[in-house]
């Protein structure tokens, strides 16, 4: 987290990446709620498995942080169940706006920020993002404050 750190020094960037990481996530797990099949009799998503995946590798970084990002993916997988349940069109269509939206307001945010999105030399970043910005939410909250990277540019020297 301290690589993607490095590229979210601006507090304009960091409050883009609050909504457009989420936006993102949604957009992903809605045409991914599409995709079903039964196991004994439970129907299981795409989207549930790829988020159980994260999941995993969330809960190898920091535990506390994965069963806040557990609550997290729960309230985005009902999300994107409820606009896959209106059918395939409505489900593609939000997918677009969400996803299209997310992105304008990350690319924006790198604007601000004058660096390129971490992604770009680590695609493996962008499964850092959401629990980064989960940990930003605990540390500002006045949580997990030992695990806290401490960044001299946000602190204006």
């Amino acid at each position: 987290m301290a690589v993607y750190a490095a590229y979210h020094r601006d507090p304009r960037n960091r409050a883009t990446h609050f909504v457009g990481v989420p936006l993102i996530m949604l957009a992903l797990l809605v045409p991914l709620s599409l995709l079903r099949v039964d196991v004994g009799g439970f129907e299981l998503t795409a989207a549930v498995l790829l988020s159980s995946a994260v999941l995993v590798y969330y809960f190898l970084l920091d535990f506390v942080l994965a069963v806040a990002m557990l609550a997290v993916l729960g309230a985005l997988i009902w999300l994107a169940e409820l606009i896959a349940a209106g059918g395939a069109a409505r489900a593609w269509i939000w997918f677009g706006a969400l996803f299209v939206g997310g992105w304008i307001l990350q690319l924006v945010g790198h604007v601000f920020e004058g660096r390129k999105p971490a992604l770009v030399d680590n695609f493996f970043q962008i499964f850092v993002a959401p629990i980064f910005l989960c940990a930003e939410i605990f540390f500002a909250l006045g949580y997990r404050r030992s695990r806290h990277i401490v960044d001299d540019n946000r602190l204006g020297k």
